[in-house]
């Protein structure tokens, strides 16, 4: 065999010749943000046809020493080249083989109510997000593989490619398995990984016998002790001297800082990859919310049950509360374990569901249905009105990141080719005085509208004294998804990015007139076979230093008064139920907390009053990514 190796703009691409094929290797360089390598169609396999709309899957074998994220780009002409995109994101250390379906690749997707379940595909061995462009695959030029802010020079190895018309399925190449007993991922090593239960057990008990102290001296609600405003026995909002907070019950001021998806779950499936597993957790640690479809496992859980034994969810549940005023978190945010809710000891915050319709648009109901208003009053009453008494109880979430307030050309045109439906025939006779894509945006943005105005009426009826918390909006959201968001008591969104920034929060503030909550953020790092999160920095410390930086500068705004944290736990290395195995937990998989993070946390909580009132400067560094 011979080698022949090309350098080419900061990357090593080598050509291993065979006789029906070319191995590609390409290392990504750490010293730039992004690099983008682009192999033509003729280099990747003899005989590969350009026309790839008749075939079934793309076959794909490779192997990426990173979990870090790639762009793969299928590019096509003749005239002006088009390209489809999706976010490959590898399992690290093992040679995979990837069929993936030509319609994923060609298509943009139309399933899905939120922006996660959108564009997220779980797949044996890899999982894609289906981030877009999308066009037909019939002239296909050549593809390429791009990865921004590179850590540790990844290299990713290709040994074949091809186009075929019955799929031969995912699969890992490799000897099996590939996590061990305590959910750490095998193939890799490093600092600190577990080898042993004894030694586990030993951190475990180090932690503990440092939780003594509170970050914050906060009130029983989770309030500044030293501030007064009205007090009303339930949470509510209030502008004074120009500044947006929240109030609890008592009267304090209080900024909400919490975690989502604080559980004693992180569940991966299980059902056609048991090999994946040197060994599963005993049944009866089964994960108690488990998805009808799907057979999961939960390692996290096993940990717990090892870590406090037989009442292992009543110890988690108190000592998750004696991390929280450790680390000065006071609020339990979205997809939170309900025991956390009923233990009346911190705010919660509720996520509410049941606006479906038996037809649905990317997370539109039948808004102008009889069964929607039905539905939406129906909801309200089984999910507030018992709460509606609790003055622990911060708010509700009505719902999301739904995805339709910023697909509405895709939503109107799903709308009418789908079936007979109120919020069909409502479109077509809007349609009947001039259908132009302004005006299938138009009805789209009403029909949000009626969305907002029907949920928030009947949660309004049935729990009179709670904060309407609003969506959740997604990305980037629309003028008219901000314009329409002013029923909410608080507005709310994602924001995944390394600051909100200031104009933003301008645009929000005026749009709404309402202060602001950020639902969603975090930060991660590629590495212990995890993928490094939608915000990626370049390791722990730098953990510690986005989140002071987030956060800080968040609350220096006057009209922001929540930050929560997404997630209290690391996705499992093998992903979630979309695929998604991010680096992104307070602690990880082993119930031990990222200590350089931790630290951040008790630093950033304990200046946050000043910072919010003006009396304090925010903390200005950044992070490093790379």
């Amino acid at each position: 065999m011979k080698y022949t190796v090309f350098f080419c703009v900061g990357l090593i691409f080598a050509l291993l010749s065979t006789a029906s094929a070319a191995q590609k290797v390409i290392v990504f360089d750490s010293g730039k943000d992004l690099q983008e390598t682009r192999i033509e169609l003729k280099d990747l396999a003899e005989g590969l046809p350009a026309d790839w709309s008749d075939s079934e899957v793309m076959v794909l074998e490779f192997r990426a020493s990173s979990s870090q994220r790639l762009q793969l780009k299928i590019h096509t002409g003749p005239g002006p080249e088009k390209f489809s995109r999706v976010v490959l994101h590898p399992y690290a250390g093992v040679w995979t083989r990837a069929a993936i379906p030509i319609g994923m690749l060609s298509a943009a997707p139309t399933s899905g109510s939120d922006m996660a379940s959108v564009g997220n595909r779980s797949r044996k061995g890899y999982y894609l997000g289906l981030w877009g462009p999308f066009v037909p695959l019939k002239a296909v030029t050549a593809l390429s593989f791009a990865m921004e802010k590179p850590i540790n020079s990844p290299r990713l190895e290709i040994r074949s490619l091809r186009v075929a018309k019955e799929s031969p399925g995912d699969a890992v190449l490799e000897p099996l398995p590939l996590v061990d007993e305590f959910g750490q991922w095998i193939p890799e090593d490093w600092p600190g990984k577990v080898t042993s239960l004894d030694g586990l057990k030993a951190e475990w008990a180090r932690e503990t016998g440092k939780l003594n102290e509170r970050c914050v001296d906060y009130c029983t609600y989770g309030g500044y002790k030293n501030t007064q405003a009205r007090a009303t026995g339930f949470f509510r909002v209030e502008e004074i001297e120009g500044k947006w907070w929240f109030v609890d019950p008592d009267g304090h001021l209080f900024l909400s800082v919490g975690s989502d998806v604080m559980n004693p779950e992180s569940t991966t499936p299980v059902a056609g990859r048991t090999e994946f597993f040197r060994q599963l957790p005993p049944a009866d640690l089964a994960p108690a919310r488990r998805r009808a479809e799907i057979a999961g496992a939960s390692f996290f859980t096993w940990n717990l049950a090892r870590r406090f034994g037989e009442t292992w969810r009543e110890d988690w549940r108190e000592f998750t509360f004696r991390r929280m005023d450790a680390w000065g978190l006071n609020t339990i945010g979205n997809w939170s374990d309900r025991s956390l809710w009923e233990a009346r000891k911190k705010p919660y915050a509720v996520p509410l569901a049941g606006w479906r319709t038996k037809v649905s648009w990317l997370g539109l109901p039948d808004v102008y249905s009889d069964e929607f208003e039905a539905n939406a009053d129906a909801a309200a009453r089984e999910q507030c009105a018992p709460r509606k008494d609790d003055p622990f109880l911060l708010g509700y979430f009505l719902a999301n990141e739904p995805p339709f307030p910023q697909k509405e050309q895709q939503t109107a045109a799903m709308i009418l080719s789908g079936p007979d439906t109120a919020t069909q025939r409502a479109l077509r006779k809007w349609l009947a005085e001039g259908d132009t894509p302004q005006r299938r945006k138009q009805f789209v943005d009403d029909a949000f509208d009626r969305y907002i105005q029907v949920t928030s009426r009947a949660v309004k009826k049935h729990d009179p004294n709670h904060l309407n918390l609003g969506m959740r909006s997604g990305g980037r959201p629309t003028e008219a998804e901000l314009r329409v968001s002013r029923a909410f008591d608080v507005y709310s969104v994602n924001i995944y990015d390394f600051e909100v920034g200031g104009e933003r929060m301008r645009r929000i503030t005026e749009l709404t007139g309402k202060p602001t909550i950020i639902g969603e953020f975090h930060f991660g790092v590629p590495g212990r076979g995890l993928a490094a999160s939608l915000v990626q920095v370049k390791n722990q410390q730098e953990r510690a230093v986005a989140y002071r930086y987030y956060v800080e500068q968040a609350f220096a705004m006057p009209g922001l008064i929540g930050t929560h944290w997404f997630q209290w736990v690391d996705q499992p290395c093998t992903g979630r139920f979309d695929g998604e195995n991010y680096n992104i937990g307070l602690v990880d998989i082993t119930d031990r907390p990222y200590e350089e993070l931790v630290q951040g946390l008790k630093t950033t909580h304990s200046r946050l009053l000043e910072v919010h009132a003006g009396r304090a400067k925010p903390f200005s560094q950044k992070a490093a990514t790379h």
